[in-house]
């Protein structure tokens, strides 16, 4: 869990707290009215410290009221369990009086908790405070709860009595001063006499067990009162288990109001301690609209902040929408943070959807309907799936289900196969969750695949972004800040500087880095001399003599933008 928003958010005090935590994270809600409910409740409890305090301090002190009652109704609860439902039960009752007012963000959930104070009476009045763990080990039931069980507890306890003054009896009866009376579990009551007293033992003794140095005996009066003390020990643990079974389905009746209290104080747990989340984390209470929308400004990823010193983590801001800025394409060398990013920008999503407050400094949450996140993949080996093939068919669900309501992650995709191949399926994502009317989704894309920056200039709703990274003395300093435009270069030699790869290694890619750009830089001056007509005629000439099939995709894209510069440049032809 540690690493994990569950981490972060989990300072539930129960355990149905707790579980209700990790389902509304399953499970996060594309309901407008229920979502401003939970959050009017987080609102309260964050401008009621004191109250908050003292609630949860009684939510401390609950057991876990929903599977002791589950054990109750099936008949493997423990007598501890049950005594531990009568305390909850009586702290339920304190818990109601805390909110004797009923305050209106709470009230959908405190006419849920219902009066348990009958169960917490039948209860102590029933079993000890401190039961053992089983009922096979006896004395769980109250004295006084039930005549016929304190009048046999009176037999055994005069029982032990009776043994004392038997012993005193014989000792005197035989002349044998170290007689004596005694129990075990094996042979029952028994008198043992030493050896050398063996010829003073009457008659009407009767020889039971011979030991190294004694002798055990016992006599009719001996043998009927240990049927006596027999019967009434079975009696005993047959009567408690009978009371306990009979005080546990008399509780069972209260099943439904138990569980929906549960439920209640459950989901009052949850919403409480995104109310201690906020005031101790600065989180903030996001806006929550129906169109799809995302504006959050100063927004900072939950998981990493916690594990950075206060102040350390840099916030950034992030605008989509349907209309201007559908598709946000973003750029960076690697460690600069893009995947940071865009999982900031999803859990804030997610935290605004489950009721929670959002680390940011403000923000608008359109409702989203379906959170998709494609990310590196490893092979499948056993299925027979490379890691390039599980990225496709994650590729292909996301495009068959996303709608105009979603949000999309895409982290690098394309990597797994050849660079022009990467680059057109890229490409032809973009533009068909860009142009698709059924799945024109918000959509991040981070990518290595600079060309695609182009698309800005083509798709009305494509923006760039990049992150920002300095770069002194040959030494990379990442900035982690988003902003407005595309990244100019990759910085992958000094990622593998940083990364620790041996020193001529990176001298011997840094000589190729150069001749691949100068290479670049001649091949793309000789396509712009090749393709640059001088008249509408001989663009319409070129086009007739293209073989498109015999292009990369990066002649392709040049070659398109070349003639376009054209044919903009001779627009009064």
């Amino acid at each position: 869990m540690e690493g994990s928003l569950l981490a972060v958010l989990d300072r539930t005090l129960t355990p149905m707290g707790s579980r209700r935590l990790k389902q509304w994270l399953r499970y996060p809600l594309v309901d407008l009215t229920a979502l401003c409910a939970r959050q009017e409740a987080v609102q309260w409890f964050l401008e009621q410290e004191p109250l908050r305090r003292e609630f949860r301090a009684h939510l401390g002190q609950l057991a876990d009221v929903e599977r002791v009652i589950g054990r109750v109704k099936s008949g493997s609860a423990t007598p501890r369990e049950v005594v531990a439902l009568g305390r909850s039960a009586r702290t339920i009752s304190a818990l109601r009086a805390l909110f004797a007012d009923s305050p209106p963000p709470l009230r959908p959930w405190l006419e849920d908790i219902v009066p348990l104070d009958e169960v917490a009476q039948r209860i102590a009045e029933a079993l000890v405070e401190d039961p053992p763990p089983s009922i096979e080990q006896g004395g769980i039931i109250r004295a006084g709860f039930s005549k016929e069980l304190d009048e046999l507890r009176a037999l055994l306890k005069n029982g032990k009595a009776y043994l004392a003054d038997l012993e005193a009896r014989e000792r005197a009866r035989t002349g044998i001063r170290s007689l004596k009376v005694g129990y075990n579990k094996v042979f029952g009551y028994y008198i043992e006499v030493t050896k050398p007293n063996l010829h003073l033992v009457p008659p009407d003794y009767i020889r039971k067990q011979t030991l190294v140095g004694a002798e055990r005996f016992f006599t009719l009066e001996l043998k009927e009162h240990e049927t006596v003390v027999a019967h009434a020990e079975e009696r005993i643990r047959e009567l408690e288990a009978s009371l306990f079974r009979q005080l546990c389905a008399r509780v069972a009746q209260r099943r439904a109001d138990i569980l929906r209290t549960a439920r209640a104080l459950g989901e009052l747990d949850v919403l409480a301690t995104f109310a201690e989340v906020a005031a101790t984390s600065g989180y903030v209470r996001p806006q929550l609209v129906a169109e799809p929308r995302i504006v959050i400004r100063g927004g900072r990823h939950p998981i990493v902040e916690r594990a950075l010193p206060a102040g350390h983590f840099v916030p950034n801001d992030t605008t989509l929408s349907a209309e201007e800025a559908q598709i946000l394409i973003l750029t960076g060398p690697n460690l600069s943070g893009k995947s940071t990013y865009l999982r900031q920008v999803a859990l804030i999503v997610l935290l605004a959807q489950i009721g929670s407050f959002v680390p940011a400094e403000d923000a608008l949450i359109g409702v989203t309907d379906r959170l998709f996140y494609r990310f590196g993949s490893e092979d499948y080996i056993a299925q027979g799936r490379s890691s390039f093939f599980v990225e496709m068919m994650e590729t292909a669900t996301i495009l068959h289900h996303a709608t105009p309501r979603s949000l999309i992650l895409f982290d690098e995709i394309g990597r797994g196969t050849s660079t022009y191949d990467g680059l057109a399926l890229a490409r032809a994502v973009i533009e068909y969750l860009h142009n698709h009317p059924r799945a024109r989704a918000r959509t991040l894309f981070a990518t290595h695949f600079h060309e695609l920056t182009e698309l800005e200039g083509i798709l009305p709703r494509v923006k760039n972004l990049h992150i920002l990274v300095a770069e002194e003395d040959g030494q990379l300093r990442f900035l982690h800040r988003v902003v407005p435009g595309r990244a100019t270069r990759s910085y992958g030699v000094q990622v593998a500087r940083l990364a620790g790869l041996p020193r001529p290694v990176v001298h011997r890619a840094e000589e190729l880095l150069a001749e691949y750009e100068a290479h670049e830089r001649r091949h793309v001056a000789e396509s712009s001399a090749d393709y640059s007509p001088s008249s509408l005629r001989e663009i319409a000439e070129r086009l007739k003599r293209l073989d498109p099939n015999a292009l990369t995709p990066i002649e392709a894209l040049t070659m398109l933008y070349e003639l376009k510069r054209a044919l903009e440049a001779r627009g009064g032809e």
